[in-house]
């Protein structure tokens, strides 16, 4: 099992809301919707261009604004984390049955360290974390690098991700995909399975996706 962390087990992506947008007026701006939206699943480097841009401000250096906001982030984590419904619940119950998990990110090692402190590292056998990858999410990299860890035919894995770009990024690399959108709309496309929330995603569907033995739909 290949779990996205922010927006699809970790309600993060409000988190990221509230720092980028204090990153915003700090710059003496407001960030957009649409530009906030455009972020979601995004690399940091990618995020921090788009803010950029958002504000006019294309000069700003990406590197700077990075730093403050994995700042203002480590300390937004340490107390405004919460599970996603049913998240805790399914991780449990893969764990139980001993199914191997990695947790595949775009979120920087350093503050990943943050939330696995607060939510417990036991869930996940590997880590991937976004810095820790030549290319991160929409690129296969990070799934392609988590299969390998877990000693997985990347193949005979399940993603579960909330953005089109973890979904992008899952179905590179050759997983099966599990959308459970968010903030970002997640449109329909061959290999994913649309699902309204992780309360709905058990063990035999987690098994047949495993197999392919699920219609595509």
């Amino acid at each position: 099992m290949l779990f996205d962390m922010d927006g699809t087990l970790l309600d993060s992506e409000r988190v990221w809301d509230i720092g980028l947008r204090e990153l915003a007026r700090e710059y003496g701006g407001e960030l957009s919707d649409a530009a906030r939206l455009a972020m979601v699943g995004g690399s940091m480097d990618s995020s921090m261009a788009i803010l950029h841009a958002d504000l006019d401000q294309p000069w700003r250096d990406t590197g700077a604004s990075a730093a403050w906001l994995v700042r203002r982030m480590a300390e937004l984590y340490q107390t405004e984390l919460r599970w996603r419904p049913g998240a805790q619940e399914l991780l449990t119950a893969t764990r139980a049955a001993g199914i191997p998990t990695a947790l595949v990110t775009n979120t920087g090692r350093f503050l990943v360290d943050i939330a696995l402190d607060v939510i417990g590292r036991h869930w996940f056998d590997a880590v991937v974390c976004g810095d820790e990858v030549a290319a991160g999410k929409p690129d296969p990299e990070p799934y392609l690098m988590a299969a390998r860890l877990l000693g997985a035919p990347v193949e005979r894995c399940v993603a579960i991700e909330d953005s089109p770009v973890g979904v992008t990024s899952a179905l590179a690399a050759g997983a099966a995909v599990i959308a459970v959108p968010h903030d970002a709309a997640v449109a329909p496309r061959r290999g994913v399975h649309l699902m309204d929330s992780l309360t709905d995603v058990d063990l035999p569907l987690l098994a047949a996706l495993a197999s392919r033995s699920v219609p595509t739909p």
